[in-house]
């Protein structure tokens, strides 16, 4: 679809709605192309799983508790 610019202007936001739905826009002046408002990529539904794959890296240790904090846990608790 064409649209002059200066009409383009006042209707921007729908226009936006509208290129990310997947319907592009030429911009016109003076009935000549000028410009294309339409959705980038990346816009895709990323599938959740495996998303994240190769981008976190969990420690070996991660399930070990540090040997201090095991000390606090052990303690015979007090009654004040």
């Amino acid at each position: 679809m064409q649209i002059a610019i200066a009409a383009a202007k006042a209707k921007f936001a729908e226009l936006a709605r509208k290129a990310e739905a997947g319907e592009p826009f030429i911009n016109t002046r003076h009935g000549h192309p000028v410009v294309t408002l339409h959705a980038i990529g990346g816009n895709e539904d990323v599938p959740l799983i495996g998303a994240m794959k190769c981008k976190i890296e969990i420690s070996d240790d991660f399930d070990e508790m540090p040997a201090e904090f095991m000390v606090g846990l052990s303690a015979p608790t007090v009654p004040e």
